[in-house]
Order: C-alpha cells, then structure tokens, then sequence
C-alpha cells in the first residue's frame, strides 16, 4: 500500500514513518499543501492523508481541489477541530473519514483498512435500487426521488442513504452504522452518524419524515405513501 501523508508537524510525520515501515506501507511525506498537491499528481498513491491546517494550501482546500479534478481517491483528514460544523466542511469538501489529534497509530491504522476496504468493494455495473420514492444507479451513484435528482450528497451521505434504502423499517444504532458504513468498529466517534443524518434530512426533501431517531438505539429508515 502506497499512502501520501501530508503533515507540518515533524513529530507525527516520523511516528507514522516509524509505523507504516513496521506495516509493510510505503509513505511519501510532505509538509504543505502545495508539495503534497505536487507530489500526489507526480505519483499513485492508495490514500492519502491530510492535516486540515497546512502551510501554502490546507488541508480542507487539498482535498476540495483533488476532488474537483474527479478523483476518488480515498482521503483521510488528520485535525484538532472536533466540532459538529467542522466534520461537515471536511466531509462536504469530500474526506471519507477523520481521525481528530491527538490519536494513536492503532487507531489510524483502524481506520485505513476500513477505507481501503470500501474502495476495493466494487459495485456491481449497472446495479440498480428501486423503492417508493428512490431510483437509485450505484455504478454512476445518482439518485433521483419521485424522479428529481438528488444532487450534492457527499460519497458518504450516498453510502448512508443506500444502505437505509436496502434495509427499510430496520433500526440500527450508530455503532453498526459504523461498521457496516463506514467499515470499523466504534471508537467513540458516534457523532460522524448523526452529522450525515442532519445533513441528509437537510438535502431530501421530507428527508425528516424519512430518516426517524429512534430514542436511546439508533436510527431507522422508513418509506411512506403519500
């Protein structure tokens, strides 16, 4: 595995060198966004992982930029903010998951596996979800709903939404939201769930008679008629 780190804080540069030698990862460092921008255009690299504040280009303005470009290479954000608001930036502007300092190499490494593990998961060509009010075309991941188009989701919220979609009327805590979603097991971060439910409720419409907290487990997904 081939993982481009771009961070200005030469200790946890070396910390992951350290780690990443002992897992059999190759690790290309930077220490601004601008050297890390050159650097993933010049090579291929599996992932990628970036701090949000950053000299010449942050961290959050890399992964816009890498994303305008139509990439999908999977990103990882390295950050301090652990706000509601600010999760959302990240995951607006396109990250597939965050890690908030300080953390362990463990927990990191947790998480890369889990996001390679979703990239590798090819969908099926031309894999189609139909229900009451959903079309949906995994291949080319459009959603349309009573046939308008669904636009602006970020790719997580379009993997949450696929996934209450294939599984209506099921609760589920945020817990196995996690692992089944996002690919790992909880490590305190429930909050990354109810982030992409409020902004899925935001972006469908009636998404609040849709997407249904159900006090004290979780969530559950239910489709009415009209």
């Amino acid at each position: 595995m081939r993982i481009l780190v771009v961070e200005d804080n030469p200790s946890v540069s070396s910390m992951l060198e350290l780690f990443f030698s002992k897992e059999g990862i190759t690790g290309e460092f930077a220490a601004d966004g601008l050297e890390g921008y050159q650097k993933y255009r010049q090579n291929d690299f599996d992932l990628l992982i970036l701090d949000w504040m950053l000299p010449g280009m942050d961290g959050i303005a890399l992964c816009r930029k890498i994303r305008e470009e139509g990439s999908s290479v999977p990103i990882i954000m390295l950050t301090a903010k652990d706000s509601d608001s600010d999760q959302v930036i990240g995951f607006e502007m396109g990250a597939d998951d965050y890690v908030t300092k300080p953390f362990s190499p463990l927990t990191l490494m947790a998480r890369i596996k889990a996001v390679m593990r979703r990239a590798r998961k090819a969908e099926p060509v031309s894999d189609m979800i139909q229900t009451r009010h959903f079309l949906v075309n995994k291949e080319t991941r459009e959603i349309q709903k009573d046939g308008e188009p669904v636009q602006s989701l970020t790719p997580k919220e379009f993997d949450l939404l696929v996934f209450f979609l294939q599984h209506p009327k099921q609760v589920f805590s945020r817990e196995q939201l996690l692992e089944q979603v996002w690919g790992y097991q909880f490590y305190g971060d429930e909050r990354t769930v109810d982030v992409h439910i409020k902004r899925l409720r935001k972006k469908i419409a009636g998404g609040d008679a849709l997407f249904h907290t159900v006090w004290g487990v979780g969530y559950k997904f239910e489709e009415h008629a009209d």
